[in-house]
């Protein structure tokens, strides 16, 4: 979820910053889950409208009664669509704290699910350096062992007096 801006950010602060609905839902989605939870809000509005556009026409034609009687319908029109915001938020506001903590929940999953894929991934990541170092391990020591064999095989060699020695004792005979 996006956090609000810091105070050096170029970023405008946002009243919808941390709301997920309006990050998650396109403005179909959420007009069409507006309408079924609040039905009467939007026929309220329609109500207001079809009265004053009635009382403008009343006034045009000239029919003070007819558009009195209009102004009057647009007051009622728009008290019923205030009580019906007002009633819709009351009766809707459990159903608004459950979906908030459906999302909290949700969000907390995905952050779990994350956490466990990076444990996964270290664990991983250890394993093949553990491996790794066995594998370097066990290549030093074959190494130190083929260089003892070698060492091994030369100071046989000296010791018996192999082709080498034989060479430099006659060489220094030739010297002397």
């Amino acid at each position: 979820m996006e956090e609000p801006p810091g105070p050096l950010s170029r970023e405008m602060p946002s009243s919808f910053a941390g709301n997920r609905d309006f990050y998650e839902e396109g403005w179909v989605k959420k007009l069409g889950r507006k309408l079924k939870e609040e039905p009467l809000i939007p026929l309220g509005s329609f109500v207001t409208c079809w009265a004053l556009y009635h009382a403008a026409r009343s006034v045009k034609r000239g029919d003070s009664l007819g558009a009195q009687q209009m102004f009057r319908m647009r007051i009622y029109a728009q008290f019923f669509t205030l009580a019906a915001m007002v009633g819709g938020s009351l009766y809707y506001n459990s159903d608004r704290i459950l979906r908030k903590q459906y999302y909290d929940l949700k969000e907390e999953q995905k952050k779990q699910e994350k956490r466990n894929a990076w444990i996964k991934e270290l664990e991983a990541r250890d394993q093949e350096e553990q491996d790794w170092r066995e594998k370097i391990k066990e290549t030093t020591e074959k190494r130190e062992k083929e260089a003892r064999e070698i060492r091994e095989k030369e100071l046989l060699v000296i010791r018996e007096g192999g082709p080498l020695t034989r060479a430099a004792n006659e060489i220094k005979k030739r010297i002397q």
